[in-house]
Formats: C-alpha cells, structure tokens, sequence
C-alpha cells in the first residue's frame, strides 16, 4: 500500500496496541470449500459357484472394501479456496528468497549469536511467510483471471475472497479479520491513478484493453502485514513502463539490508527507473520515478511504519536496522512523477494516536465501535462496511475523519493521459539474512 513522503499524521501502531489483541492460530478456523479427494469403495465380483441343493445356486455375500480416508488437497483450487494452513499441515510455510549479506555484515550468516536470534523469532516469521504464501497463490490466480471487461468490483471481490478463504477467515464475526484475512483493501488504480483506488459499493468500472493497472493487496497473518503488489498492462506498448518499475523494486530491494542508508537506496533507485524510456503513439516519455511515493517499514497491525523508502535521491542519513520489516515500492510514471489527492475516497484507517473526546454525532460513535472491534488499525474501505451490514454510516464516518479520530486516503493521482506503474515486496531484516518474503516466481 502506497505511502505519500512522510508526516507527522502518519498512523503508527505501538506494540502495546498490537500486543492487546488476542492472537490465536490463524489457521483455527477452517471454512474454505476443500477439493478432496474421495474414492468409492466397489462392492467384490458375486461368487457364480453353486452352493449346493438341485438347481440352486446361492450366493456369498457381498463384501465391501473398507473407504479410504480422505486425503489432505495437494493443490489449490481454481478459483482459490483450499486453506494454505491444508496445503501445509505441518504448519512450516515456504521461505521467501533468503540473500546474505555482505561486506562487514557477512559474518551473520554464520554467526551462532545471530542464529540464535533467528530462532527467537520464528513465529513471528513463520506467521509472515503463511501470509506470502496466501498472497503469492491469490495473485498468481489473479493474473491468469483478470482480463478487459471485467468490473473492478468483481476484481476486488474475487482476490478478497480468495484471500479470505485461504487464510480461514471471512471476517464476518468480531473480531475475526483481526486474526488474519486482508492487511488492507485491494488496490486497482489505473492509468495516471497510482494508488489508494479500490471500489466502492455501486462503482460500474470496467477494466479497458488499454489500460494500466496496479493491484496492491495485503494479507496478515496475526497483524504480522505482507504488503505486495503489480501492474498489469494488455498492450505491449507499456511493456518497457513495467519493466523499468520492475527494475526498480528489484535494485531498491538489492540495495536494502543492515545498515544501508534510506536516501542512498532511493538514489539507486531513482537511478534504474529513469534510464527506461517508452514510446506511445509516436511520442517518447521518460520513465520518472513519482518522488513524493515511497516505501515504508510495516509494524503489527499498522501499514505504514516510522521509517519511508524514497524512491528519489535525498540526504536521509536512517538506517535500515536488524529486525525491521520493510515495503520496498516504486512508482513509475510517464506524466510528472508528482502525485496530488483527487477523487472518491475509499481507503480508511483507525488512527492509533486518535484523540479520545466525545463524539456527538451518534452514528459516529457507534461506527468507531464497528471499527475497532473488527479491523483495529488495519486499513479498510466503504465496501467492508457494507459487508458487515452497516449502512447510512457515510456522515458518521465523515464526522470521525473531521475529528481526526479515522484517516481517509483519497486516491493518488499524477496528471490525466499519464501512466503509471508500481511493483512492491516485502523484507525482513532478519538478523542472519535478507529475505523477500514475498517473492516468487511471477516477479
């Protein structure tokens, strides 16, 4: 999910905020719509030996071979419905891709300390790499599926479903998003949108052939955040645009580990994105890297971190440090690689620093009890709302945005005929190595 450079108004979520809820297993509750697999039992051939006494022939009886037990589904369903926690029983998820450091930060690898510390954490990640295993199945889904003349509506709603039934939680009980499901609203923001764009309830776009599409989702699993996305383009035209945001991501993630400094990081990739250039209708664009985007670090149950990931040189001297989790994102564009707020807000979240005065308005206050109980400060959108059966809340959440009590993000523009593009992975600082948590063999 797309940060704008930073701010004070920043949500940030301390640890006693995500320690306060509950954090069961998230694979405890099992509703996906399994393909087993089942075999009938076949009744044993009739015995045609006579048995005795003229002309009679009696018969043994049947005997039935005993069932088979169902076995656990090795794949995954189409559209995706088996529970990764099923396609993993033993409860061990793929690793992301793991790159060693280097230079004076080599010894980590080997480091018996270090392992140590690792091994501290492995819940922690193992609840991270869940997460990218759900995301990685429902993009690849995604990509195979998402085709000019679908609705934006039912893009969203098929990777919302799909990722809500893959972790096991539809979310619909109090709660119950709060375990595990969508880390945020899916992101669909095409052509000179770059971000904060999903539907709302009513929305009839139609994905175009031309058009350039970013799909920014999250899946958490205990508010532990994976924050990835991609951009799809129908038209081989745009090719070099992806291509060189692509680029981008992978030198942002290279340059990233222990140590390395934001604004040098955001110079490399400032560098990479802006040697692209792209021919459309017989005009030349350079590629720009948009420079008030960037990446950001990710906390329990809290998108945007304390830290941000430039994607322009600057003279930020933060380093990156042993544990923290980062959304290394860039954003490429053909317009003037600047974005301002314009649009129908959908994106929402509960501020974490909110102030705690009374609310006058009483559908405000009854909407804030919605929201804390069912997505704390994860983000979330009118169409979640609607979901959970609430209606003519529009004033009430306007009247908690005013108070300063909910965030709203409008949608990210840069200017009308441009075209933009995003790619975004998530890493974990470990303390032995890097790993892209979010990796796989898509991008």
């Amino acid at each position: 999910m797309a940060a704008q450079a930073p701010t004070e108004e920043l949500n940030q979520l301390s640890v006693e905020d995500a320690g306060s809820k509950p954090k069961p297993d998230a694979s405890a509750t099992s509703n996906g719509n399994l393909n087993h697999d089942s075999d009938d039992s076949e009744d044993d051939a009739e015995d045609p030996a006579a048995a005795g006494g003229e002309g009679g022939a009696a018969k043994k009886k049947k005997k039935r071979k005993p069932r088979k037990k169902k076995k656990n589904p090795k794949q995954q369903s189409d559209p995706p419905r088996v529970l990764i926690s099923q396609l993993f029983p033993d409860k061990k998820y793929p690793k992301g891709e793991e790159v060693e450091y280097v230079n004076e930060n080599r010894y980590r690898t080997t480091s018996d300390e270090k392992r140590h510390l690792d091994n501290l954490k492995s819940e922690f990640v193992n609840d991270y790499r869940h997460a990218a295993e759900a995301h990685r199945q429902v993009r690849q889904w995604a990509q195979k599926n998402i085709k000019p003349g679908q609705t934006l509506t039912e893009i969203a709603v098929g990777i919302e479903d799909a990722v809500r039934a893959l972790t096991g939680h539809q979310g619909l009980e109090e709660g119950d998003a709060l375990v595990a499901g969508m880390g945020f609203p899916t992101g669909l923001s095409i052509n000179h949108c770059a971000a904060h764009y999903t539907p709302n309830a009513g929305n009839k776009m139609v994905l175009q052939d031309d058009d350039v599409m970013k799909i920014d989702f999250g899946v958490h699993v205990n508010g532990n955040i994976v924050d990835s996305a991609f951009t799809m383009a129908f038209n081989p035209r745009y090719d070099p645009l992806l291509e060189a945001v692509r680029a981008a991501t992978n030198e942002g993630i290279k340059q990233a580990g222990i140590d390395a400094r934001l604004g040098e990081i955001g110079g490399a990739i400032q560098e990479v994105m802006e040697s692209y250039e792209v021919e459309i209708d017989g005009t030349t664009y350079p590629v720009k890297s948009i420079k008030n985007l960037n990446g950001h670090t990710i906390l329990p149950y809290n998108i945007h971190g304390t830290k941000s990931v430039p994607i322009v040189k600057s003279n930020d001297t933060t380093k990156m440090e042993e544990g923290d989790v980062f959304a290394i994102e860039t954003f490429g564009s053909t317009g003037q690689g600047f974005v301002r707020e314009d649009g129908e807000v959908s994106h929402y979240a509960l501020r974490s620093d909110a102030p705690k005065g009374d609310l006058r308005l009483t559908s405000a206050k009854s909407l804030l009890n919605v929201i804390k109980k069912n997505f704390g400060t994860l983000p979330f959108c009118r169409r979640y709302l609607d979901r959970l059966g609430q209606d003519k809340y529009l004033l009430g959440l306007n009247n908690l945005v005013s108070n300063g009590i909910v965030e709203s993000y409008p949608p990210l523009v840069d200017r009308k005929g441009s075209y933009t593009a995003q790619f975004e992975h998530t890493i974990l600082i470990r303390p032995t190595v890097k790993e892209v948590i979010s990796r796989g063999d898509d991008y």
